[in-house]
């Protein structure tokens, strides 16, 4: 794994409870470098998200990857909210998620169908981290204008939308994302999560 930069440093998660270091160091960071992303460490990041758990083995994950310059990328881009399209322009990849609604042996409804596009995606992102990359997600971005400019069939909705690449300088973000690039990040307590009955603490 390679060396984490000073801001990585500080979004560095802290948590009493010890767990894998690679989960404390994934975050979504949305100044990217140009620096371009190998085929390599592509391939590497959706095979690990090719191998998440899914109902039935199904695995509903479908990705549309683009690489700046490239019509895909262009796509991509073209379909996010304006505030994301400010900062995101940077990004060297971006990539869009889909899942299947149905299952393949019975054709019936597949409820946890984007459940399973999300712990694909998850995988992704920790992969990404291992190789020293950083994921964002987003979920500003038009339904509409991505199904239609990939021909998405019926059968698949579109997830969400990602930026992949590696850490940039904040200081290039617009103002109003500079200052959430920098600060520490934090997560709720167990107690506020985790339930042995409803809003009753397991932990």
């Amino acid at each position: 794994m390679p060396e984490p930069t000073p801001l990585d440093q500080t979004k560095y998660a802290q948590t009493a409870i010890p767990v894998e270091a690679v989960m404390l160091r994934r975050w979504s960071p949305r100044a990217f470098s140009d620096r371009p992303v190998s085929e390599d460490d592509l391939r590497s990041v959706f095979t690990a998200a090719s191998w998440a758990a899914s109902s039935y083995n199904e695995q509903p994950w479908r990705f549309v990857v683009g690489r700046k310059g490239d019509e895909t990328w262009t796509k991509i881009f073209d379909s996010l909210a304006p505030l994301n399209q400010g900062w995101a322009n940077s990004a060297p990849v971006l990539y869009a998620s889909f899942a299947k609604k149905t299952f393949t042996h019975n054709g019936s409804p597949n409820g946890v169908a984007m459940h399973d596009v999300g712990a694909a995606s998850a995988n992704a992102s920790l992969e990404a981290t291992v190789l020293g990359l950083h994921t964002h997600g987003m979920a500003g971005f038009s339904k509409e204008k991505l199904r239609e400019a990939f021909a998405v069939p019926e059968g698949f909705d579109p997830v969400a939308c990602w930026a992949l690449g590696y850490l940039g300088d904040p200081g290039a973000l617009p103002e109003n994302f500079k200052e959430m690039e920098l600060k520490p990040r934090i997560r709720k307590p167990l107690g506020e999560v985790v339930f042995s009955s409803w809003e009753k603490p397991a932990l």
